[in-house]
């Protein structure tokens, strides 16, 4: 059996075309937050977007094809942040930069909060998240290349490894702090802690 395909159908060119395949990708997340992967469906998805099925295929073969591009939208999105982040760290101390870098990754996953959740709750390990590995390298590039400017205060033998290591323990303590922090502790507040832990970590001498 041929495998479907998750690549759109055509890219929306004229302004029209545009706005039609947001209102699509915006009722996509919607429907995928309330209703979960498996009960998200093409026609639900048209009929909350305000378009015919027959418009909706137009842009997107299959619901894949169409989860497809809202995960690459909001990976997207996130980045953007992140790389605001990264930018405002220019001419810096350290500590102010990795505090603003935490913080923007932090804030980047509360860009729609509960669509990200879902995307990595139930999706995770299908093809439509084939973007992911390749949005990582690109993160892990920019916060080595961060780190770099401080050879002074970082003190970790190996970078590359130092930055792999963060990339996935911030990674889940990222999410804690979004989704499931304890009651009374405020996101500023998780995310002050991560920084000093970070910075613990970066600063010892091996």
């Amino acid at each position: 059996m041929a495998t479907p395909t998750i690549s759109p159908r055509k890219s929306p060119r004229q302004a029209r075309s545009q706005a039609t395949v947001t209102a699509i990708l915006d009722a996509a997340a919607r429907v995928l937050v309330e209703r979960g992967y498996a009960a998200t469906n093409t026609n639900v998805v048209a009929e909350r977007a305000g378009v015919s099925v027959g418009s909706l295929y137009q842009y997107f073969p299959n619901k894949d094809a169409l989860i497809a591009a809202l995960h690459e939208r909001h990976a997207r999105e996130m980045n953007q942040v992140v790389e605001r982040a990264l930018a405002d760290c220019e001419g810096l101390g350290f500590e102010a930069a990795l505090s603003l870098l935490l913080e923007g990754i932090v804030e980047a996953h509360r860009v729609e909060a509960g669509l990200h959740r879902v995307l990595e709750t139930q999706l995770a390990g299908l093809d439509v998240l084939d973007d992911h590995a390749e949005t990582e390298a690109k993160i892990s590039h920019q916060i080595r290349t961060l780190l770099a400017r401080y050879p002074d205060e970082v003190r970790v033998p190996d970078q590359r490894l130092a930055v792999y290591l963060l990339m996935h323990s911030l990674h889940g303590l990222v999410h804690a702090v979004v989704f499931e922090r304890p009651p009374g502790v405020s996101i500023k507040q998780a995310t002050r802690e991560m920084v000093r832990m970070t910075k613990v970590y970066l600063t010892t001498p091996a």
